[in-house]
């Protein structure tokens, strides 16, 4: 259930998050990454990825000793190119790779790697605002289409949901989601 409407500073922030894993990405890749219609939207609940398997990216939020949860979600595909473009494998291959549901050791080790891109990417927007939250990866896993990724979430706790219609090179437009905790934003 939303709990709240867009605030500027969720939407700023969020977009930011967008933008800086977008550049960061998009530069290591060398592959353009675009990211539009950026929404927020604050919900007591975690919102699950629709139609399609996903990778949740887990995100820890630490502040001082209490760490607050998250993810960021990419349908597999999505991820898949991400990953794939990581270890150099030229267009083609990265096409190939797309319809596979079943990765390889260098695959997962590309998917923890995108990880640690988008924590990173976190972190820095996050640190102008509020420099004495940290974000770290906490690992990835897959999400079966249509259910909520897992981390640790009290329900009823209230999360940022930001939501990006997001194109990685010449393949089809997708959505991409950050889940984070409102605490994590704001003091």
């Amino acid at each position: 259930m939303s709990t709240a409407v867009d605030t500027e500073e969720d939407i700023a922030i969020v977009k930011g998050i967008f933008d800086r894993v977008a550049a960061d990405l998009g530069m290591i890749v060398d592959r353009h990454i675009k990211i539009s219609q950026v929404t927020t939207e604050r919900l007591d609940t975690r919102p699950a990825g629709l139609g399609r398997i996903h990778i949740s990216f887990k995100l820890g939020f630490k502040h001082e000793s209490e760490t607050l949860h998250g993810c960021a979600l990419i349908p597999l595909p999505d991820a898949i190119a991400l990953a794939s473009y990581l270890m150099m494998i030229p267009d083609q291959g990265v096409v190939s790779q797309r319809d596979t549901t079943e990765l390889d050791r260098p695959s997962k080790e590309a998917m923890l790697e995108l990880g640690n891109f988008i924590s990173g990417a976190a972190d820095s927007v996050l640190r102008k605002n509020r420099p004495e939250i940290i974000v770290r990866s906490e690992g990835c896993q897959g999400v079966r289409a249509d259910v909520r990724p897992a981390f640790p979430f009290e329900e009823g706790a209230e999360l940022v949901v930001g939501r990006a219609r997001t194109t990685l090179h010449d393949f089809p437009e997708f959505d991409f989601l950050l889940l984070i905790p409102v605490e994590a934003l704001h003091a």
